[in-house]
């Protein structure tokens, strides 16, 4: 599958939680980090999404938030990686961002100015945070 998200992660489905309109989704990967999203009932129906099947869940780089200092706040965003920085691919207005969290590599577009503000450079310990909304998820036909 060729796809233009940057973030692609393979799991199986480890938890259903059936809901009127959408249902939530829990992906294990392989390194055991877990994953969520929620997409509409006949979504989870129709791809087949039951507990050890096999997903691939897209999510795209601008979507990404990153976080350097949540100086004690929690948030709402249920998938939260927490690693280091190991690239950045700077342009013109935004920088591409990858961190490393366990076996996951994250790629994030953020602004150049947030990239200055938040002191982003190899190295520097980062959080990414993404919604469970913000998750496309795929199986196979």
């Amino acid at each position: 599958m060729q796809t233009s998200a940057r973030n692609r992660f393979e799991g199986t489905v480890s938890a259903v939680k059936p809901g009127a309109v959408n249902d939530e989704i829990e992906l294990t990967l392989a390194g055991g980090e877990r994953l969520s999203a929620v997409v509409t009932h006949e979504s989870a129906v129709s791809l087949g999404l039951a507990v050890g099947a096999e997903a691939v869940a897209l999510v795209k780089a601008p979507w990404i938030v990153l976080v350097t200092d949540a100086a004690g706040y929690r948030f709402s965003a249920r998938n939260q990686f927490s690693g280091a920085v190991i690239a950045l691919t700077r342009g013109a207005v935004n920088t591409v961002v990858d961190v490393t969290s366990g076996d996951l590599v994250i790629s994030a577009v953020v602004t150049n100015d947030s990239v200055d503000s938040l002191g982003l450079a190899e190295g520097v310990a980062a959080t990414a945070i993404f919604k469970a909304s913000n998750v496309i998820l795929a199986t196979r036909a």
